[in-house]
């Protein structure tokens, strides 16, 4: 069993968190029991999240009762706040060194190049948030006009909706590609897989 840990927090894009899961939990269910993700939300107290467009949202569990994560995607929305929480920062640099692979959505790779998970990677987030990206972590580079961008075991995609197609490729990384289109075909969305 894969477990991955999405982080959320307060005004994180709901698409941004929700599409992944979404992918994940629906590509499980054509596994066999031992091969299934198990999808979890994470949140620094696990409390109610009011995510953006004041959508309440659950997480499975907090920073303190976390499993073991395989693979942590974070991601993004109005960030800024959370960029200030030492805790936070310290637990997303923490974790990824203990994953297999670390993803972002949207700007949430201005959580993990401040997290220091990214710091000259290829990246690539939001097309409204590359300039500022640029500005704030200039030792990066990032790509315009991508889905996502994988860079060893770090993967960073764009807006919202690109984290979807990103979601994808991981399962047939994991998987197969075959995995990947049954399970777009289920949600009834059209893969960009070729970024």
């Amino acid at each position: 069993m894969i477990n991955i840990g999405i982080y959320i927090y307060e005004d994180a894009e709901v698409l941004d968190f929700a599409g992944p899961f979404e992918v994940f939990s629906t590509a499980s269910r054509f596994l066999k029991k031992s091969e299934k993700l198990n999808v979890f939300l994470i949140s620094q107290n696990n409390k109610v999240v009011k995510a953006r467009g004041r959508f309440n949202v659950c997480a499975h569990h907090s920073f303190l009762d976390t499993p073991v994560i395989d693979i942590l995607i974070i991601p993004g929305g109005i960030h800024k706040k959370e960029m200030k929480k030492k805790s936070v920062i310290n637990w997303i640099h923490e974790q990824s060194k203990k994953c297999l692979i670390t993803a972002s959505v949207c700007t949430g790779a201005f959580l993990l190049a401040k997290a220091k998970v990214i710091k000259k990677e290829n990246v690539t987030t939001h097309w409204e948030d590359i300039k500022d990206l640029e500005e704030f972590f200039p030792k990066l580079n990032v790509i315009k006009n991508k889905r996502w961008v994988e860079d060893e075991n770090i993967i960073t995609s764009g807006g919202i909706s690109a984290g979807i197609d990103m979601s994808l490729y991981l399962v047939s990384k994991l998987y197969d590609e075959k995995l990947a289109l049954r399970t777009a075909e289920q949600m009834e969305f059209v893969w960009t897989s070729d970024n």
